[in-house]
């Protein structure tokens, strides 16, 4: 509880009157004994008035506030958070409410001012901005609540618990880049092919043939047509894809408003609907994290909300990537051949490491190494060299990028390939290469 501005107005007013009456007096100029008794008077009765309505204000009922917001949220984009408030008061009431926003959300217009209305519901908002992904939850709402005299502000702690998830910025996706590849698709033409022969996936029923196995009957449909009926099977056909994602301290590097780890999720979430509306099954492993997940290659439509609720919630660590481990435990889960994307940061003291466990995974497994390039040390950024200082940065950038492509060379030379490319054009370029090898056969 707090004093409002008309108390402290009074209060001044009162105190101002009395300070001049005492310089007065402290002056020897006379003043009439009542104006004194009338300041203190007065003093008195603001005195009581203030606690008699600090009373009524303790006994006050708390307006009630629901609030409204959706269940998630997309990173980085602006939704709005609706409060409804009503009250029971028999006059209008202005009051200020403050939603207790968890860390990791920014906002806007907060606190709200609004006057409630006897017998009326109001409705307010305001605007979150998600920094970060993950799991919210919001479970306090501020009330400034007025007195009846209007002498004192009291706050009101409500209990209002919400939960909200923070998905990566897949929203933006579909408004623009998942447009464009559904354009994009639909001209190439590319779309799986399945072709006819002893595979495991049913395709028809037709005449027996000759040629055609005994295995191959279907014994009621026979019975109800009096003649052989054999099924037709198909050749299975689509292929497995998994994501093999980084969370290393290798992708905390940012240049822009995202991270290098945001625009890698962003990129294998979007190559996931491409590659699931190829009818191919898709699935999802990382590594360097304190929360490892491995979503086995499932495919259908439903596999993206499947990949979406096991990924929104990850984020970096400062941890150095084990490569060797990640790809055991890789081989130990995935048996069949599989397209395996492993989305990293390649650089140059990961050299024999990396190359031996991607060498290893080879054998088993087609693989797509896709390495993000850092802005920060890219030579078209380096500034002239006119300083010690400025020589020894440009020689320590050069060796770091001559190592950096030493190892992608490296990687090309036994067979294994390589996107290296800046981080806002690791989608395009990601869909790119799997839409070049699908049309090739390569997949």
């Amino acid at each position: 509880m707090k004093p409002s501005r008309l108390l402290l107005i009074w209060l001044a007013i009162l105190l101002a009157i009395g300070i001049v009456l005492g310089a007065l007096q402290a002056l020897d100029v006379e003043v009439p004994a009542s104006l004194l008794s009338i300041n203190w008077g007065l003093l008195l009765a603001l005195f009581a008035l203030s606690l008699l309505d600090a009373l009524r204000l303790r006994r006050l009922p708390s307006p009630r506030v629901h609030r409204q917001m959706p269940g998630s949220l997309a990173l980085g984009r602006w939704s709005e958070v609706r409060l409804e408030v009503e009250h029971d008061f028999p006059q209008p009431l202005e009051i200020q409410i403050f939603d207790h926003i968890p860390d990791g959300l920014d906002f806007e217009n907060l606190p709200l001012a609004t006057e409630l209305q006897p017998g009326q519901r109001s409705l307010i908002g305001y605007r979150l901005r998600p920094l970060k992904r993950g799991h919210f939850s919001f479970e306090t709402c501020e009330l400034n609540l007025p007195s009846p005299f209007g002498l004192w502000s009291g706050k009101r702690l409500l209990n209002i618990t919400d939960q909200t998830r923070v998905y990566p910025d897949f929203a933006r996706l579909y408004g623009g880049q998942l447009l464009a590849v559904d354009n994009w698709l639909s001209r190439l033409g590319v779309r799986q092919r399945q072709r006819r022969g002893q595979g495991m996936e049913f395709h028809q029923l037709r005449e027996f043939r000759e040629g055609d196995s005994l295995r191959q009957i279907d014994w009621k449909a026979t019975a109800r047509h009096r003649t052989p009926i054999a099924r037709e099977y198909e050749d299975e056909r689509d292929q497995q894809i998994v994501f093999m994602l980084d969370c290393g301290r290798q992708m905390r590097s940012q240049d822009g408003e995202l991270s290098h780890f945001d625009h890698a999720l962003n990129a294998c979430l979007l190559l996931s609907h491409v590659a699931l509306r190829q009818g191919d099954a898709v699935g999802f492993m990382t590594f360097a994290s304190d929360q490892p997940r491995f979503i086995a290659p499932v495919k259908g439509a439903g596999q993206l909300k499947v990949l979406l609720n096991g990924v929104y919630d990850l984020d970096s660590t400062r941890r150095s990537a084990d490569y060797p481990a990640a790809v055991n435990q890789l081989l130990a889960r995935q048996k069949r051949r599989a397209l395996v994307v492993l989305v990293t940061n390649v650089q140059g003291e990961d050299d024999s490491e990396l190359l031996n466990a991607i060498r290893h995974l080879g054998q088993h497994h087609q693989v797509l190494v896709v390495s993000l390039q850092e802005a920060a040390v890219e030579p078209s950024h380096l500034p002239a060299v006119n300083t010690l200082q400025e020589a020894l940065t440009y020689c320590a950038t050069v060796d770091y990028l001559n190592a950096r492509a030493n190892i992608q060379q490296r990687l090309n030379t036994h067979g294994l390939a390589v996107l290296d490319t800046p981080p806002e054009h690791l989608s395009t370029k990601l869909v790119s290469r799997y839409l070049g090898w699908k049309k090739a056969g390569l997949l």
